[in-house]
């Protein structure tokens, strides 16, 4: 994973206090199958899994100043981090008040997308299914979708169809969406981000089956493992069927024998 690769090992390593939180009770968390330290891993694209983690920058006082939702890249996350340490050399500035910083932090986070290098905003493609559920669940209120028309393409398509020209540019690339949003928060207090609303954006599950993958192909060895695996999270809890009582089974048994026999319109309970 992103964490554990130069450069941004070794960046966490030196320049930052590092530490962690389980988040897989939370009502924001999304889910997926369980993950030891030691497991596989996978690339896979920036802002990939954001219910799943956060990485978030702060300040010495817990003043949030910046946050990546989901996997990024070890050199995009680096980029980031000297981003964030560019915001608190600003939180620390006497020379502006914090109406002013407040402002300068918002105009910064949206310079920086247009900093950001063409590979990195290639590796910030949402995810396909992210997109078709942003499609499907809020194509008119998403602020991920930059074309609905185009977007509500993908509703329609099943799995492993190509989608339709001009259907991706419908969509931000998770690095725009990341500090946009981040420009909406300027120097807040950890315990006040509202996280859950900053990382909602696709679907809650998010599982590339890693520890199942073949290590010559890459492709899921067993599917009946995956099935089965233990998930960690806010799983969706499935619908228990109503089962209907013995009697109200007896008398729809009894009804349908009066039917086939011609008797119709039968009342339960006159006599």
């Amino acid at each position: 994973m992103s964490l554990s690769q130069e450069p941004a090992l070794s960046v966490l390593k030196n320049e930052l206090v590092c530490g962690y939180r389980d988040i897989s009770n939370e009502s924001y968390a999304g889910f997926s199958g369980k993950h030891a330290p030691d497991g596989n891993a996978i690339v896979t694209t920036n802002g990939a899994g954001p219910h799943n983690l956060q990485t978030f920058l702060l300040s010495s006082d817990g003043t949030v100043l910046h946050c990546l939702p989901g996997y990024w890249n070890p050199g995009d996350l680096v980029r980031e981090i000297e981003f964030a340490a560019r915001m608190d050399d600003l939180w620390h500035d006497t020379r502006y008040s914090i109406t002013q910083k407040r402002q300068l932090y918002r105009n910064a986070q949206l310079a920086h997308i247009d900093e950001h290098p063409q590979m990195m905003v290639a590796r910030s493609r949402m995810q396909g299914f992210d997109m078709k559920y942003e499609a499907q669940h809020r194509p008119y209120q998403s602020d991920t979708i930059v074309n609905p028309q185009a977007a509500i393409q993908l509703v329609s398509m099943e799995k492993g169809m190509k989608a339709p020209p001009g259907t991706k540019n419908a969509f931000k690339t998770t690095d725009r969406i990341m500090h946009e949003r981040m420009a909406m928060r300027p120097f807040v207090p950890f315990n006040q981000f509202d996280i859950a609303a900053y990382v909602d954006y696709g679907r809650p599950k998010y599982d590339k089956n890693e520890n199942f993958r073949d290590l010559n192909t890459g492709q899921v060895a067993d599917k009946n493992a995956v099935k089965q695996q233990e998930m960690l999270g806010q799983v969706p809890q499935k619908p228990m069927k109503k089962r209907r009582s013995m009697g109200n089974r007896m008398m729809q048994r009894t009804s349908n024998m009066l039917v086939r026999k011609g008797i119709r319109n039968v009342v339960w309970g006159q006599n």
